[in-house]
């Protein structure tokens, strides 16, 4: 059994995955700071609990784009299952895929997972769609090879910066708009159509401009967490799959017989 690590800015998901399948999955905040114990306490209860024995995991596999966890995640497979971390991107688990970017070495390790699993599961080009601390959008071509993408603001980054720079403005929680009007008439309204709304002309505007200039039909697919807020109320997107990175480990480790 293998258990995939997605270390992102936000999040860290474990997920347990066997023959394939995930069959488990567990999210805590990201801590650069949280031990390798502190992180073995928390997850061999959540094993146990979900009727699993830690003996059962053979492989361990982190992708992460939090350089400072990375060395406690490593930790915490040698000392608590006995395996050396298989770390995406790192010889012997090699992306596999080209990446046709100036900086290939600059680009998260999530996105580039990502893009193995999406690739693995549609034909043709495709852009995907990450919704994490900076929602990131990926065009993948027909022949896996990652082409490039845009980084942009995370919904709840934009509301964090808007609530914090606006003394009189108040806290809310992201959720899609009552009805169907775009004026609101109160504060708290305004706040929740700009920022909702915004946010899907943001999602619907990117991916027209990125299909007209690949130029070939595009299949988008979105992942992370916000994902299926936006899914009720936009055409965009042809899939919605929230296990995408945790899917593409996976596809990495099985070309390692892992």
């Amino acid at each position: 059994m293998l258990l995939a690590i997605d270390a992102g800015n936000t999040n860290v998901v474990f997920a347990l995955v066997r023959e394939g399948e995930i069959v488990a999955r567990w999210r805590i905040a990201t801590d650069a700071r949280r031990t390798a114990d502190e992180y073995a306490v928390w997850l061999h209860q959540l094993i146990a609990l979900a009727g699993f024995d830690a003996k059962q995991i053979e492989t361990v596999a982190v992708a992460t784009v939090v350089p400072r966890a990375l060395h406690n995640l490593q930790v915490l497979a040698e000392k608590y299952f006995g395996k050396t971390a298989l770390i995406a991107g790192r010889a012997p688990l090699e992306w596999g895929i080209a990446l046709d970017v100036v900086e290939p070495a600059t680009v998260g390790a999530d996105r580039v997972v990502n893009a193995i699993a999406a690739h693995a599961s549609h034909l043709g080009d495709l852009i995907v769609i990450d919704f994490g601390t900076a929602t990131t959008f990926d065009v993948v071509d027909y022949s896996g090879a990652y082409k490039g993408g845009i980084i942009a603001p995370g919904i709840n980054l934009s509301l964090d910066a808007l609530v914090t720079a606006a003394a009189k403005l108040p806290r809310i929680a992201i959720e899609a708009p009552a009805g169907n009007s775009v004026i609101g008439r109160t504060t708290e309204d305004q706040m929740i159509i700009g920022i909702y709304w915004g946010y899907v002309a943001l999602i619907e505007g990117l991916v027209a401009r990125m299909k007209a200039e690949v130029g070939r039909p595009v299949k988008v697919i979105a992942t992370g967490g916000l994902a299926t807020l936006f899914e009720k109320h936009s055409l965009v997107f042809d899939a919605v799959e929230p296990d995408l990175t945790v899917r593409g480990l996976a596809i990495m480790c099985a070309r390692l017989g892992k």
